[in-house]
This record gives structure tokens, sequence and C-alpha cells, in this order.
């Protein structure tokens, strides 16, 4: 039987991979930065050149920052500040301190040894792209500042270029 992961380490993985955050991002959230409604949510993120994107908060991490928001207020430090990730001493979370909570999910599922917040960040803007979101819509959620930095998850594989091959009509 596999352990489950706390809420903590929970939040912390899937806000790279359900809002696109880099892992300096995630742990500079503040517990302001979370907002919740009944059904819906938006997470503030502040990124890099200081500027702030407002990402919707996507349903598994909801439940995920719901749990987790719920168990903080135990947590020793819960009161002494803002920030949404703790350590076990109370203190802002560092991003060295998020990298083992990390890939111990990874590891407790399965998953390759090399997964990481980047790794995550990058698999929520692949699935953005091939999922036909608009480049410009991905690179405002991504925090990028320019669209060629975005540009690179459009990268064709080889079954993208035999699809588009075949696309072309054939004379009889």
């Amino acid at each position: 039987m596999q352990a489950r992961s706390s809420p903590r380490d929970r939040a912390l993985a899937l806000v790279p991979f359900y809002a696109g955050a880099r892992i300096a991002e995630t742990v500079a959230l503040d517990v302001d930065d979370v907002r919740l409604s009944a059904r819906k949510g938006i997470l503030r993120i502040y990124g890099k050149g200081e500027r702030v994107r407002e990402v919707p908060i996507h349903p598994e991490l909801r439940k995920a920052l719901t749990d987790w928001l719920e168990e903080r207020c135990d947590w020793p430090g819960a009161n002494d500040g803002p920030a949404l990730f703790l350590n076990q001493r109370g203190h802002r979370l560092s991003a060295k301190g998020a990298h083992d909570p990390i890939t111990g999910i990874a590891d407790r599922g399965g998953l390759d040894d090399h997964v990481t917040a980047h790794v995550l960040r990058h698999s929520f803007a692949t699935t953005l792209v091939h999922g036909g979101t608009d480049l410009v819509i991905a690179a405002e959620l991504l925090g990028h500042a320019r669209l060629e930095t975005t540009r690179v998850y459009t990268r064709p594989t080889a079954e993208d270029r035999s699809k588009a091959v075949h696309l072309l009509p054939v004379d009889q």
C-alpha cells in the first residue's frame, strides 16, 4: 500500500501542474493569493519582472488547496505570517525545501524519477498548447513576457508531421 501524500505536499505539487507556476512562484504564494468561491477560484501569481497574473483554479487544484488550507491552521507558524506553504518549523517553504515533496509524490506514483516542479509546469504548458489553447492565452497563463518563449511548446512531433502530410489532397 502506498502512503498518501500530505495535503500540503499534494497542493504544492499541483500548483505547477494545474496553474503553470514556477517553483519560486509557488513557494512565494501567500494565503491571500488563493481566492476561492463556492465553485471557482483564482490564483494570483507574482512572476518574473514583478508581473502579476491571475490563473483560474482547476477543480483538482481547488480541492487540494482547500484541503491544505484546512490543515494549515494546525501547523506551527500558521498565524505568524502570510506564506501559503510552510515548512515543519512554521516558516515559508523554500524552493529547495519544495523539491523533495514533489519528487516524493512522483516516486510514490511510479513516475519518472526526474519529475520536478519544472517538468510539471512544462506539462501544463504542453497540455494547453497541444489542446488547442491560443498561444497568447497560454503565454499569459504561464507568465511569459514574449510569445516566442511559449512557442517552444508548439514543436511538432513526428506524428504531427505525418498527420499534416496526409491532409494533402490526392489528385485523381
